[in-house]
């Protein structure tokens, strides 16, 4: 029990310092000294720096994702509920690549491209997992239909944190793909239900 203690400190005393100087100007060192540990425990229950970074991130989006399945909105068409679905995840996303690791790191750092994919299939998989797990999504739906879905939207809106060259351009990029984009995916996805 007492791990998860030290575990739940040093994400939340990064998750504090990520959100306040950005992933890339914290240090372990400050971790360390937030959570009142050595440095030498960070790396106990971590691999790295970005490791603590995937882990305050997989917590905030499976807490994101399992509300946003479990506590659906009133839509009963299940193209509506699976666009709404889709956009919020998106939403979640842009929200973690803006809030905690910062378009700086996304842009300029060597192992963006690199965290960016391990989080992206992550992600995938959470969603995938919840998808079949849902009683709201019409179980007539296909599972690879549906498994579609997942992979093509969170390709096209991971491709902005890549493409983007401000943050206007992510917005631009976000609308593009709500308004022209998602609507045919969905419209595929229910298409054989």
């Amino acid at each position: 029990m007492e791990a998860d203690k030290i575990k739940e400190s040093i994400k939340r005393s990064a998750k504090e310092l990520f959100r306040r100087y950005g992933y890339n100007k914290t240090s372990v060192n400050e971790i360390a000294k937030k959570a009142k540990i050595a440095k030498a425990t960070i790396y106990k229950y971590f691999d790295s720096k970005e490791m603590v970074l995937h882990a305050i991130l997989m917590d905030y989006i499976r807490v994101g994702v399992d509300d946003l399945i479990h506590n659906p909105s009133t839509e009963t068409d299940q193209e509506t509920y699976l666009s709404n679905l889709i956009l919020k995840v998106s939403r979640l996303t842009y929200t973690i690549c803006n809030e905690f690791i910062g378009w700086d790191f996304i842009r300029e750092s060597a192992n963006a491209q690199e965290y960016l994919k391990t989080l992206s299939d992550d992600l995938e998989n959470l969603l995938i997992s919840s998808f079949n797990e849902s009683s709201v999504i019409d179980s007539r739906i296909p599972k690879e239909n549906l498994v579609f879905l997942i992979k093509s939207s969170k390709s096209i809106v991971f491709s902005f944190a890549f493409t983007a060259v401000s943050v206007a351009d992510v917005r631009k990029y976000f609308v593009s793909f709500q308004k022209e984009l998602l609507p045919y995916l969905v419209k595929a996805t229910v298409r054989n239900s």
